[in-house]
């Protein structure tokens, strides 16, 4: 359970980062509520999950699907640079948060 907490706090920190493109610096109303309750809804569910599982993986994998959601949809949403050297960081985070989950005895 903690796990689909962490993941699910994972996604809505994505949708948080995202909401932050479309506020226009807390200009607009409806992209600035968006952020707000994202990040308020990914930390709550983050903290959540470190009841059960140790801190250092939760909060590594937690930032590390924020950082991988944003950059794929960087390059879905924004036409943001694929160049292979992105692909492969992009990669080489999943592999971390991969090692991460396999290493955790929950």
């Amino acid at each position: 359970m903690a796990w689909l907490l962490l993941f699910s706090a994972g996604f809505v920190e994505i949708l948080f980062a995202l909401s932050l493109k479309y506020n226009e610096g807390f200009t607009r109303l409806w992209p600035s509520v968006a952020t707000m309750v994202c990040g308020g809804g990914s930390f709550y569910l983050l903290v959540l999950a470190i009841k059960t599982l140790p801190l250092g993986t939760a909060y590594a994998v937690w930032t590390g699907m924020g950082a991988v959601g944003v950059a794929i949809a960087g390059i879905i949403l924004f036409k943001e640079s694929a160049d292979w050297y992105r692909l492969l960081s992009i990669t080489l985070v999943i592999v971390g948060i991969i090692g991460l989950k396999l290493t955790d005895s929950e």
